[in-house]
């Protein structure tokens, strides 16, 4: 089997050398990065020229996926999505999860420090992050609009733990761009989460030294951001990283894929440890080694969110069951009429 040669062009765009067996001349497809997904067609970008095209139904290309397509009477289509190195996903209430990005290295979690600054939508963001194996930097933005930013600063690196880095500044200023260096290497993929108006396509303005994505302004009274970008983009950077704005997420349920000692709550799995009881609930039992260490508040949201991914993974559960059933009735049925009609 032959393969197409590797071009420094891919490189640039992220492609991961996992992926080069798929690369097979002898099918006469083409590599190429999802940028961007319309509702029956992608924008790909084979490291030197954009363009469209169509994907099948039942097909699910997601903004960060390669894909090998091929022109078919002058129609580009794709022929295979290649497979994943991670998928950011978040629940809906039906137990469905909604897939977001994918094959990401690092993700961007923007918290602006004014009215946005709400501690346990970030340890939500966590989750998500660590739940596909994404490393997670939090960018926390707005200072000049927070009279009290030193401790909120604080209170967020206390909250993230040593696993997570921090890091705050004007999204505007060079500064913070300067700061984020170490994740905008060639080859690398980020993506930019948060709620609206706290200033993620403005960082990723500074990031692309121009402004090539629309920006919103934001409501004194109310605090609440436009959204500004409206579908999810994979954009290049000079630095030859990758990065995928989104649009700001109103809601963020989790999807039964986190652990809530991985990210968000680790000094209070560390602390489990020392509890008198291996399955001690940090609610009433006694030797409790979590309860008096950890924030009230901090740990009823914990609590909150033990219940609610129960409830996430066992309504997974109960959709996978039903789809089965309901593929075992379908094949039933078939059966009785091709029987019937013998």
């Amino acid at each position: 089997m032959s393969f197409h040669p590797f071009p420094d062009a891919l490189r640039r765009i992220g492609f991961p050398l996992r992926l080069v067996p798929f690369l097979s001349s002898e099918t006469g497809a083409l590599p190429a990065r999802v940028i961007a997904r319309h509702r029956d067609r992608c924008e790909l970008h084979d490291g030197s020229q954009v363009f469209e095209a169509l994907f099948a139904p039942g097909e699910d290309p997601l903004a960060g996926d390669w894909a090998l397509w091929r022109d078919e009477g002058g129609t580009r289509r794709i022929a295979a999505l290649l497979p994943r190195a991670n998928l950011l996903r978040r629940g809906r209430g039906d137990g469905e999860a909604q897939p977001l990005v994918a094959n990401v290295d690092t993700a961007l979690l923007v918290m602006g420090l004014d009215g946005n600054y709400k501690p346990n939508r970030l340890e939500r963001f966590l989750l998500l992050a660590r739940a596909s194996e994404t490393a997670a930097v939090v960018v926390l933005s707005k200072a000049d609009l927070c009279t009290d930013a030193d401790a909120r600063i604080a209170a967020v690196r206390r909250l993230c733990g040593s696993a997570t880095q921090v890091v705050h500044g004007d999204t505007r200023d060079a500064t913070l761009r300067a700061a984020l260096q170490p994740w905008l290497g060639e080859g690398q993929t980020l993506v930019l989460l948060g709620s609206s108006g706290v200033g993620k396509s403005t960082l990723c303005n500074t990031l692309l030294g121009d402004s090539r994505q629309a920006t919103g302004t934001v409501s004194a009274a109310a605090d609440r951001g436009r959204h500004t970008t409206t579908a999810r983009r994979l954009l290049c950077l000079p630095d030859g990283a990758c990065i995928i704005d989104t649009p700001g997420l109103r809601e963020l349920r989790l999807s039964g894929d986190e652990a809530l000692g991985n990210g968000a709550f680790e000094d209070i799995a560390q602390l489990a440890e020392h509890c008198r009881y291996g399955d001690c609930r940090h609610e009433e039992e006694p030797g409790c080694a979590v309860r008096g260490q950890v924030d009230e508040g901090r740990l009823a949201n914990y609590h909150k969110l033990e219940r609610e991914l129960a409830h996430a993974r066992q309504t997974s559960l109960q959709r996978q069951a039903t789809k089965r059933a309901d593929k075992a009735l379908h094949r039933s049925q078939r059966r009785f009429y091709r029987d019937r009609d013998r």
